[in-house]
């Protein structure tokens, strides 16, 4: 068994029973938006937002149709913020199929983010879920500077470690925090246990983003995504921030200047991505990566031990030894 059906053993059921249910929750009665949200089904991801919130609902209670809420109103806001994104950053390949843009061009593209982003509001407000409507907003504000905050830092290559951290809070820890937070607040807990899986929610999104960033310098990977793409996109990640902090003043302007002038050159971002492992970035990154994944294990161990806890648990396993 993979460590992914490890992990869903425990909700399996509930996640069958949501993929209907979130089908449901994108429909409309224009026919143009229903042959976009068929397509979306179809070209699913791993869907490991909702195990989340399915999990922190079973951690202090069970799942209800609220919780199936939660988990639709998150899938929603992270399937807007997956369309817009590959408007932004005119990609035309999501998961190995034709992203939306590519098959609908930008303009509808953007249309049905904004769709399911209005979708994911008013699954909340019709059922007068507004504690989980204060949630998926500040979401959705945080997620937006999280992006504004790296585009305004990657014109001035000036990303400090502590911006760093901050952007990846916004960008990609806000929203599995609000996944562990709607979880528990489905089942009416207490503000105790919601700021205790919000945090568990943080730290666990701030390892995965770090894994994601030393994908970028393996030379191995199977992503799909293409060794020192974040270097062409002058994107600071952890490894390059320390590496470039602790050189010398003749290494690190050559190397900024890699970044800045020559990062389409494939000879300098190969000696740029050497440069970063022989002083440790990834060795760095990795320490970060291990606390960030030790803190989010203190907090589940205040939790009784159960099938959801193990699977918690199993999940940063995964989150940080995952190959992809």
């Amino acid at each position: 068994m993979s460590i992914v059906n490890q992990i869903k053993a425990p909700i399996s059921e509930e996640m069958r029973l949501f993929e209907k249910k979130f089908y449901e929750s994108m429909k409309s009665s224009v026919p143009l938006l229903d042959k976009v949200t068929r397509f979306i089904v179809t070209t699913k991801g791993k869907q490991m937002r909702p195990m989340f919130v399915f999990l922190c609902a079973k951690l202090v209670g069970e799942v209800n149709e609220k919780t199936y809420r939660g988990a639709s109103m998150i899938e929603l806001i992270h399937t807007a913020t997956l369309v817009h994104d590959d408007v932004v950053d005119e990609s035309y390949k999501r998961r190995n199929f034709f992203s939306i843009n590519a098959l609908w061009k930008n303009k509808i593209a953007v249309l049905v983010g904004d769709y399911l982003l209005s979708k994911s509001v008013l699954l909340s407000t019709d059922h007068k879920d507004y504690d989980l409507l204060s949630v998926i907003s500040r979401t959705i504000r945080e997620m937006s500077e999280g992006e504004l905050l790296q585009l305004e830092k990657a014109r001035k290559l000036d990303i400090t470690e502590e911006v760093y951290y901050e952007i990846i809070r916004q960008k990609t820890a806000t929203l599995i925090a609000a996944c562990c937070e709607i979880g528990v607040r489905s089942n009416f807990a207490d503000e105790d246990f919601a700021r205790k899986m919000q945090d568990f929610g943080t730290f666990t999104g701030m390892a995965f983003q770090i894994k994601d960033d030393l994908f970028d310098y393996m030379s191995n990977n199977i992503i799909g995504k293409p060794v020192g793409i974040d270097i062409q996109e002058q994107k600071m990640t952890l490894p390059l921030i320390y590496s470039l902090r602790t050189a010398d003043a003749e290494q690190r302007k050559y190397h900024f200047n890699t970044i800045k002038r020559y990062n389409r050159d494939k000879k300098r971002i190969k000696q740029l991505i050497a440069f970063v492992k022989e002083s440790g970035g990834l060795d760095y990154a990795v320490g970060v990566m291990k606390d960030f994944q030790t803190k989010a294990y203190a907090i589940l161990d205040d939790f009784p031990e159960s099938s959801a806890k193990a699977s918690l648990r199993l999940m940063l396993t995964y989150v940080i030894e995952r190959k992809f």
